[in-house]
């Protein structure tokens, strides 16, 4: 009798992993991106090109900061924005289902020609967690994500010396504890890690290591002396070259307080079994605080802001009306012609003045 076939066993699925590295810009987040990409994670390319503010490179991929501007550009939102409410405004697009599936199949494109392991990093990042979990999912992937923490003053000093004076400290000040309350927010739930840059200045080795661990990271965890060697030349201790306290800055002390309390108890989610219900209580009291906090200097600022818009209504044309030609007329060279002459004119035109 011929012999039964043996059935083959089904191929092994390939387990995909995708690490978001979250937080807010000039807090370590290139540091640790590059870290993993130097353990063999794949950044998709290709990647912003590295400056003067970061000369060891971003570890973001361009196709990811040109989306986050489109999306920020829609929502009417920020990198570094302030308003509690801009929460609400960004995560509206993550309903969205061409931008879902738009990101979805550029995500499983870069699984395809990457590998199963990649690192996403971008500060805008943290406004569309939604849509970017949505896409893991649909791609098979386990989403995890690593906030990168460094004090605050230190965050605030460092964007007023390399980035371009848009904005004060007070600013800069209210859209850290903004993004970085309600990044914890987000992410609570899933699987996640705080790492403090210092730490990763220290030795790298211990929280990138249990990142691997944590994440169940091949890349990590199979890293040779080699890749080692090569993370040690990558990470650079003298890069941490903004080192500010609360003497440094000038807040009000309300914003500060609410600031350090933040720091603080963020800080303690970067322990061994500091990511706890008590913390998360705290952190919640202090989102609510923050944004009782903004309700009242928006009520303060009113007359300021409806002054703002009054003027600006009052500086730009009517919507579709054409520009005058009068207009497009110095004002020296109109003041040449006689004003006989210019009533004539704005007569035959039908215009009253």
């Amino acid at each position: 009798m011929p012999s039964t076939p043996i059935p083959l066993s089904e191929p092994i699925p390939v387990k995909r992993r995708v690490v978001f590295v979250v937080g807010s810009g000039r807090s370590g987040t290139s540091t640790m991106s590059g870290a993993l990409r130097t353990l063999g994670m794949h950044v998709p390319q290709p990647e912003v090109v590295a400056d003067e503010t970061n000369p060891k490179g971003f570890g973001e991929p361009q196709w990811v900061v040109d989306f986050h501007d489109e999306l920020l550009t829609r929502c009417n939102v920020q990198v570094s924005d302030a308003r509690p409410a801009a929460w609400f405004e960004a995560g509206k697009l993550s309903a969205f289902e061409p931008l879902r599936g738009r990101l979805h199949r550029w995500l499983e494109e870069q699984f395809v020609e990457g590998g199963p392991e990649l690192v996403v990093k971008d500060p805008r990042l943290a406004w569309f967690l939604g849509l970017w979990r949505s896409a893991a999912l649909r791609c098979d992937a386990a989403p995890a994500y690593v906030t990168m923490l460094r004090p605050v003053t230190e965050v605030v000093g460092s964007k007023q010396k390399y980035y371009a004076a848009k904005a004060g400290e007070v600013q800069r000040t209210a859209a850290w504890v903004n993004m970085m309350l309600h990044t914890e927010r987000s992410t609570r739930g899933s699987a996640r890690r705080f790492v403090r840059y210092d730490d990763m200045l220290k030795d790298w080795t211990i929280p990138v290591f249990g990142l691997g661990q944590a994440f169940d990271l091949d890349a990590v965890k199979s890293a040779t002396a080699n890749d080692i060697r090569r993370v040690h030349q990558f990470i650079d201790p003298s890069l941490r070259r903004v080192q500010l306290t609360w003497d440094d800055i000038e807040v009000p002390a309300r914003l500060r307080e609410i600031a350090e309390e933040t720091w603080q108890h963020l800080d303690r989610l970067a322990d061994d079994d500091g990511d706890t219900p008590d913390v998360h209580d705290r952190l919640d009291e202090l989102r609510a605080a923050y944004a009782e906090m903004y309700d009242e200097a928006e009520a303060i600022a009113q007359s300021t802001a409806l002054a703002a818009r009054r003027e600006g209504q009052a500086q730009a044309p009517a919507a579709g009306a054409p520009a005058r030609l009068a207009d497009k007329v110095p004002h020296g060279v109109r003041a040449m012609v006689p004003a006989g002459a210019r009533r004539g004119l704005r007569k035959a035109l039908g215009k009253e003045r």
